[in-house]
């Protein structure tokens, strides 16, 4: 446990990316293997499932510390994390040289899940008098279920690489799929020899990066491939062995949530992977992304939901043919392929995603301009000779957005943010003015620099009206222009709207709140943008 505590502070302190590179290499170097299939399992989003809540958490932590509620509850606020506040409070532990490996601790929540509360009391307790703060503070995180560190699975995947003879596109499609890391050992996971038996394994996603040079830039027209950019969730649609598996680009297994998929195992060939944007359409014509929402998360759909949101599958790629990999060919062979493959199921949630055609950078830039009337966020330029990558590469896949909307509001209330920001106001909330009142319509936490996150905090210190729990309520003064990639009507705000990725765009300490903009404007912009 205490190389995983030290590996996660080294990670959570650095902000270079050969520095982290560095230090997983170090620690997959010389880790035992069961601990290390615990990493890359934690580190791509496999968690253990929580067995302990946060009050009993709370609870347990006030009875050793002896502290009164609300002396705990002052220091949460001030401290902004449960599992840093409790690894903060702990006493002094009895002895830290009886740490176990991190495995132990993992395995052993699992195997208690199912106990009564004092067996799951007394593995927690036991646990903390074992630790030192640092590891304290890292097994908290993991029971909270708020594990987030700031590395990618692009440098986990390259630094394994180091440690295993295989190479990074193989290593990342081998821990991508449904496998358990209570159940798979490291040399099953990456040995050069290893077969993998799981029919429904998807690949690593390709992504593109964000076009901000001229289009110009990429050459000549005739070499890229533009396809409309989708606002839905990006996927696979996997058909192995007789059975088909949807893929969502968190790895989340989402077959039986659109069963609208369900029949397609009949009109596609064995040995596929498809790879495209889940999205809700009628007519070929995709349907707000806020609609999509309501099908997330559901364990039951009705019939009503199947008619009002019938979920497509808009196809853009080829990635496994008659179970052999496509990746290595180019884009325009791949898209032949998928063309004929599209065409012959015939199937109404099976749908091409359109190639756009055009001649000249000039036709394209108009053409984009169009993108919200097409129900897209700009378009997607693909050189033509492409294969398919593994994660975030430069050069051949780009993503082309429109500008996003904008609008000028001012903050109403802040709270404490996350990780290294924990001591800092930097999660806000934004009104606009109806009359003479502040209605509140969106929060955001990105966006500014450290240094204006910063004064913005001071302001808030010395501005606060109200305290509710962790929140301030602060003079209406500062003003912010959101920006945001869509709007549509919500009943469950107040300001009878939601907006789809909303962030801080810029400062505006040119314009006082008399000069925010209003909930007639929001209104306005939900009429001509919203679906």
């Amino acid at each position: 446990m205490r190389l995983f505590a030290d590996l996660v502070s080294t990670l959570g302190t650095s902000t270079k990316t050969n520095e982290k590179l560095q230090a997983l290499s170090d620690y997959f170097a010389t880790s035992n293997d069961k601990d290390k299939v615990w990493v890359i399992a934690i580190f791509s989003g496999r968690r253990p499932k929580r067995v302990v809540n946060s009050t009993q958490l709370w609870t347990w932590c006030n009875e050793l510390a002896k502290l009164p509620d609300w002396l705990f509850e002052e220091s949460y606020h001030v401290v902004g994390d449960l599992a840093e506040t409790i690894a903060l409070l702990l006493p002094e532990a009895a002895n830290t040289n009886a740490s176990f490996p991190l495995h132990h601790y993992l395995e052993t929540l699992i195997s208690i899940e199912k106990e009564n509360e004092m067996v799951r009391k007394n593995f927690i307790l036991d646990s903390w008098n074992s630790m030192t703060q640092t590891e304290r503070f890292v097994f908290n995180k993991l029971i909270t279920g708020n594990f987030r560190i700031g590395v990618s699975q692009k440098t986990m995947v390259n630094a394994l690489s180091k440690t295993v003879q295989l190479d990074a596109s193989v290593i990342a499609h081998r821990i991508s799929g449904n496998w358990d890391p209570a159940a798979t050992s490291f040399e099953s996971l990456l040995s050069e020899h290893a077969v993998s038996a799981d029919y429904s394994k998807p690949y690593p996603f390709y992504l593109a990066y964000a076009l901000e040079e001229d289009v110009h830039s990429l050459g000549a027209p005739d070499e890229w491939q533009a396809e409309w950019k989708w606002d839905g969730i990006r996927g696979q649609i996997i058909k192995r062995n007789d059975e088909l598996f949807v893929w969502s680009r968190g790895e989340e297994l989402m077959t039986e949530k659109f069963p609208e998929y369900h029949n397609l195992k009949d009109h596609l060939p064995d040995g596929l992977v498809l790879d495209g944007e889940i999205i809700p359409s009628q007519g070929g014509r995709p349907l707000p992304f806020s609609l999509l929402q309501t099908r997330i998360g559901r364990k039951n759909i009705t019939k009503k939901q199947l008619q009002e949101t019938p979920i497509t599958f808009f196809a853009y790629d080829l990635l496994e043919y008659e179970g052999n990999d496509m990746r290595e060919k180019s884009l325009a062979d791949r898209r032949e392929l998928l063309e004929n493959i599209v065409n012959e199921a015939k199937h109404p949630a099976l749908l091409l995603s359109p190639v756009i055609t055009f001649s000249t950078w000039e036709e394209l830039t108009a053409l984009r301009e169009k993108s919200r009337e097409m129900g897209s966020e700009g378009i997607m330029l693909k050189r033509k000779n492409s294969a398919y990558q593994v994660g975030r590469k430069r050069g051949d896949w780009w993503k082309w957005k429109i500008d996003p909307l904008v609008i000028d509001a001012v903050m109403i209330y802040a709270q404490k943010g996350h990780g290294r920001r924990s001591n800092l106001y930097t999660d806000y909330t934004f009104a606009v003015r109806d009359g003479e009142n502040l209605v509140s319509f969106a929060k955001a936490y990105s966006g500014l620099t450290d240094k204006e996150f910063a004064q913005v905090d001071q302001f808030v210190k010395r501005n606060s009206l109200e305290k509710f729990g962790p929140v301030r309520t602060v003079k209406p003064e500062l003003v912010f222009e959101i920006a945001f990639e869509g709007i549509a009507a919500s009943n469950r705000h107040k300001s009878g709207v939601a907006l789809r990725f909303p962030r801080i765009n810029r400062w505006r300490q040119d314009k006082t709140v008399a000069e925010i903009n209003t909930l007639e404007d929001l209104k306005k912009m939900l009429e001509i943008y919203g679906k």
